[in-house]
């Protein structure tokens, strides 16, 4: 059941101060001295400390918590190609979960560009500005070459978030599905529906968990990728298999793995009785997963079943990584986002789900008890929790791995965490309250 009518999101978009956003300064500006050092010709003093120092530019700028969220809205949400300026609403979004979820501060630049080599030339020159870079709803194959290119050639992390936010969200909750069913990931039998760039980064992210590439099956709207198929970009080679072994249907026999990013309707109970014992089930299609919740355990009782959905258990959501891996990256001020860190957070919200969950977490889902189990793997998304666990595993690997510039105590970290974000929820608070919007 919608939480919301049509009309009360068209209202929640346009009632008040337009969109979901606002530039609001840090520092006062109501007399002679605030304009002169906010401005010529106090600012000078700081343009020529970053001019000496570089590195200071992270002292005296906003930079060190900035992020540009970059679209050009050609794979937006379920709607597809529609364009930068109808998916810019999808961007503002982004910005506020960002600053709700980890404090940090979005600008989102939605750009009338296709061409994959125009759209890094137009990153690169932002680098100056931005101490990371979130792509986001842009299409496959281009979104892999965009990102592979901008990592390669800028000195700030960049993270395409259809790819890695899923990967490392489901990859949390297969860990632990595996620890409740006794698998081992070397062995699973996995089969994919959907080949393009969640489902690929999904592939690539639980090959680095141990998941050997030959034991996936991987299907796009043509059926199974494979060697003769002619028709396969470099990206979808991958995962190609060393012939065609058929429909899904049969495929899926004996499977211990589905991984669905793709369409309603695509596994059906049949199909999920084909499979193996205790079968793990991810059907992330969004809003209407691949078999819904109730279907998939009518078929099988004992499978574990995720999906992208809130009102049932085991939610991929994505806001439960790219808010928390940008903030302890930028808190380290790293170079990238590297697989080391990816695994990192991965860990992390695989132990957390462990983690007796607190009273106010039952309260705001209206829940009597939860606890580690199939119908628990992966953290709710609304877990206060999540940013001392995932930002400092997130800090840890990025100094471990050699990729942070600055170093920071992880004990101090956490609870610095938890500190931080009590105080901006309760800005944010005091500001939207001063605007008096009933919603």
């Amino acid at each position: 059941m919608a939480l919301f009518t049509r009309e009360e999101a068209l209202n929640y978009h346009s009632m008040g101060r337009k969109g979901k956003l606002e530039v609001v300064p840090v520092k006062p500006c109501v007399n002679q001295k605030h304009l002169s050092m906010a401005y010529s010709p106090g600012v000078a003093e700081a343009c020529l400390e970053i001019a000496h120092s570089p590195g200071k530019v992270f002292e005296y700028t906003n930079r060190a918590n900035l992020v540009a969220v970059i679209s050009n809205g050609t794979a937006v949400l379920g709607l597809g190609d529609i364009g930068p300026m109808a998916g810019k609403p999808v961007m503002e979004g982004k910005g506020v979960l960002f600053k709700a979820f980890a404090d940090i501060d979005v600008y989102d630049l939605n750009i009338n560009q296709n061409n994959p080599e125009k759209i890094v030339e137009f990153v690169k020159m932002l680098e100056p500005t931005f101490g990371g870079i979130n792509l986001e709803d842009i299409k496959a194959p281009e979104c892999f070459y965009i990102e592979e290119t901008l990592i390669e050639e800028m000195d700030i992390p960049v993270f395409h978030d259809d790819q890695h936010g899923t990967a490392i969200i489901s990859g949390a909750g297969l860990l632990n599905a595996l620890e409740i069913t006794g698998k081992k990931i070397e062995n699973l039998k996995m089969v994919v529906s959907g080949a393009g760039a969640a489902s690929i980064a999904c592939c690539r992210f639980y090959v680095s968990l141990g998941l050997p590439a030959e034991n996936i099956f991987m299907y796009d709207s043509k059926g199974l990728l494979h060697k003769d198929r002619k028709d396969l970009n470099r990206y979808k080679l991958e995962f190609a298999r060393d012939r065609d072994y058929g429909a899904m249907t049969e495929t899926i026999r004996g499977a211990d793995v589905f991984i669905g990013l793709s369409v309603k309707g695509m596994l059906t109970k049949d199909m999920v009785r084909a499979m193996a014992a205790t079968p793990i089930i991810f059907a992330m299609a969004n809003p209407h997963p691949e078999i819904s919740y109730p279907d998939a355990m009518e078929a099988s009782p004992e499978c574990i079943m995720g999906t992208g959905r809130s009102d049932f258990p085991n939610q991929v959501n994505n806001v439960s990584g790219f808010p928390f891996i940008f903030r302890g990256d930028l808190d380290v001020n790293a170079r990238k986002i590297n697989e080391e860190m990816k695994v990192a957070a991965a860990g992390a919200l695989a132990r957390l789900a462990k983690e007796p969950v607190p009273d106010e977490m039952l309260q705001a889902y209206g829940l009597k008890e939860l606890g580690f189990g199939p119908d628990y793997v992966i953290p709710k998304p609304l877990d206060p929790r999540i940013i001392q666990w995932e930002s400092t595993a997130v800090a840890e690997a990025a100094m471990k791995s050699g990729v942070a510039r600055s170093s920071v105590d992880l004990d101090l970290y956490r609870k610095s965490l938890k500190d931080r974000m009590d105080s901006s929820q309760k800005r944010i608070k005091d500001f939207i309250t001063s605007y008096n919007l009933s919603l």
